[in-house]
């Protein structure tokens, strides 16, 4: 029984560790989805060896530190075994490159629309 209790409230304290990174993601993620959805580009892939003055890429840092928040927080639910949906479904969005994408902003889009149907 005591066995028990301890992994009960270490669980509860991960957790309560855990849930303030996972908060602060998805309030990233939404505001950076937003402003790629209106035609800012980077969020998904970084652009900065492109930046340069009058270009239409820039240096994103809010988009690069989400890409390393969502990398830190796959890692952190991996090692209780857990996953983040919105944090999977964005990195997967990270990987896509090619000549064929779709191109950031409908990407931005098509992932805000799920989200607003899913809530």
């Amino acid at each position: 029984m005591g066995n028990r209790l301890s992994v009960t409230l270490s669980y509860r304290i991960e957790r309560e560790q855990i849930d303030p990174l996972v908060q602060a993601f998805r309030e990233q993620l939404l505001a950076c989805l937003e402003e790629c959805a209106s035609g800012r580009l980077g969020l998904f892939s970084d652009h900065d060896h492109l930046a340069a003055e009058g270009s239409k890429y820039s240096v994103w840092p809010e988009a690069a530190s989400l890409r390393e928040l969502a990398f830190a927080l796959q890692s952190i639910l991996a090692q209780s075994g857990e996953s983040d949906a919105l944090c999977e479904q964005f990195l997967d969005l990270c990987s896509i490159h090619g000549e064929n994408d779709p191109g950031e902003p409908k990407l931005a889009r098509a992932f805000l629309s799920e989200l607003a149907a899913g809530n």
